[in-house]
């Protein structure tokens, strides 16, 4: 999926190009978000 995502990518015009690569920025911000919020609430015991 993600690989034809990238072929499709290099294809498009440069607004696609900066559109797609800011949609991956996103997604890695918040994945990385995410696993922070589950390590730092580990430590949390209720």
């Amino acid at each position: 999926m993600f690989g034809e995502l990238i072929e499709n990518v290099m294809h498009s015009t440069p607004q696609g190009f900066v559109g797609v690569s800011l949609i991956f920025i996103y997604f890695a911000i918040m994945l990385t978000a995410i696993v922070y919020r589950i390590k730092k609430g580990e430590h949390v015991h209720h």
